[in-house]
């Protein structure tokens, strides 16, 4: 991993793109700046895996990293696609309990990795900001409680079109929500737990309704 150079203009602007991080207090955005370090991650290179110690927190800022695991009988489950600038890893800073999924580069990428002893040595005598740390494990539990809603009452085509949405606002993290996603049809079917085909399928049908447009390696919301 790479020390992060006093970081540019251009990066703190593209952070700030993410509501948690721009809502954090300025000392406790410029903390984790500081003892950021950079990770470059290769396709199907794991940041960490199931059972692993607490490390810290991430932050994507190139690339694609996906949050999964698999079952017993191999297959892969996909619970959340990250895309810049999403945070994550919070959950094991603040119980410090092992991770309880896996981290996986889709593409070839650059996570900022705040290193857990050197954040919880800050938040030690700033314990004031641990509220904006668990602030962000809230937000994701609150997206969690949606998801588990629509499972239980909406049919595959609706669900499959949120879930479009809730990533093109990564997963709330966006005040503008992106109008293309990168993602495969195959990932996407890991997300909602069913199959590629029954994934083209339903794309098909709400892009026969204008609610999409179909591309290569990309789905475009129209609506």
């Amino acid at each position: 991993m790479d020390p992060l150079p006093p970081a540019p203009k251009t990066l703190q602007a593209a952070l700030q793109s993410d509501d948690w991080f721009a809502s954090c207090p300025p000392p406790l955005q410029q903390a984790l700046l500081s003892m950021a370090v950079v990770r470059r991650l290769e396709v199907g290179e794991a940041l960490f895996t199931r059972g692993s110690p607490a490390s810290g927190m991430y932050c994507v800022i190139a690339g694609a990293v996906h949050i999964g695991a698999h079952d017993a009988d191999g297959r892969a489950a996909v619970l959340a696609h990250l895309e810049p600038y999403q945070w994550f890893g919070e959950i094991s800073v603040i119980d410090g309990q092992p991770r309880t999924h896996d981290a996986i580069a889709d593409l070839p990428g650059e996570v900022l990795v705040i290193p857990g002893a050197g954040l919880e040595r800050w938040l030690e005598t700033r314990p004031q900001y641990w509220r904006d740390i668990a602030r962000l494990s809230c937000r994701k539990l609150r997206v969690s409680f949606a998801v588990l809603e629509e499972l239980a009452q909406l049919p595959l085509e609706e669900r499959v079109l949120r879930r479009l949405r809730l990533l093109a606002q990564g997963y709330g993290s966006r005040d503008i929500p992106r109008q293309r996603i990168r993602i495969g049809q195959e990932v996407l079917g890991r997300m909602l737990g069913i199959s590629r085909q029954s994934v083209n399928q339903a794309l098909k049908q709400l892009a026969a309704k204008d609610l999409v447009r179909l591309h290569y390696g990309e789905i475009e919301l129209l609506d």
